[in-house]
């Protein structure tokens, strides 16, 4: 069952569900509208000759202010984060996915796959300009929206390798189990 705005709203005033920095207007009838934080990686095309999921990519960090610009090239992949950190109870899980505004203007915003039962921190965000134009997005202004479902029963638990991560974190793939 996907969760309403009020019953998102209920969960995080009842702390049974954290949203920090919480912004009553990102409510939405079904989810909550999350916004984009100031930090982004990209692949560091100088230094990776290919990527591998045997290895960790080598990455170049952008930083920049609140309230500042950053511009995505033209058919250009980079990684973002979410401005909030959120920690979702055992008994919920959520997926990301972007807003319409922002997927019109050719930018694909996802999380790969959903956020588990018991995950604490940012949510990194995929980036992708589809388009042959640059595209400007600022610090601060919403470009996801969380979707909130309850699971049929409470889990154990995420402990993986991205729990309490904090700004935009690189692919950990070559951490898998079956890769050591």
């Amino acid at each position: 069952m996907i969760l309403s705005g009020q019953t998102i709203k209920q969960y995080v005033d009842d702390k049974q569900l954290t949203i920090t920095p919480f912004q009553e207007l990102s409510v939405q009838p079904a989810s909550i509208d999350l916004r984009l934080g100031k930090d982004f990686l990209v692949v560091d095309d100088l230094s990776t000759p290919y990527l591998s999921v045997d290895q960790p990519a080598d990455y170049r960090k952008i930083k920049i202010a609140e309230q500042e610009i950053i511009t995505i090239p033209p058919q250009s992949f980079l990684l973002g984060t979410t401005l909030e950190q959120i920690g979702l109870p055992e008994q919920l899980t959520a997926f990301v996915e972007g807003r319409s505004s922002i997927g019109r203007l050719g930018v694909f915003i996802q999380n790969a796959g959903w956020i588990v039962p018991g995950f604490s921190g940012q949510i990194t965000l995929e980036l992708f300009n589809a388009n042959r134009v640059p595209v400007q997005l600022q610090a601060g202004m919403r470009v996801c929206q969380l979707v909130i479902a309850k699971v049929d029963q409470k889990t154990e638990g995420y402990s993986g390798k991205y729990l309490y991560q904090q700004g935009t974190t690189p692919s950990r793939v070559y951490l898998d189990k079956e890769r050591t």
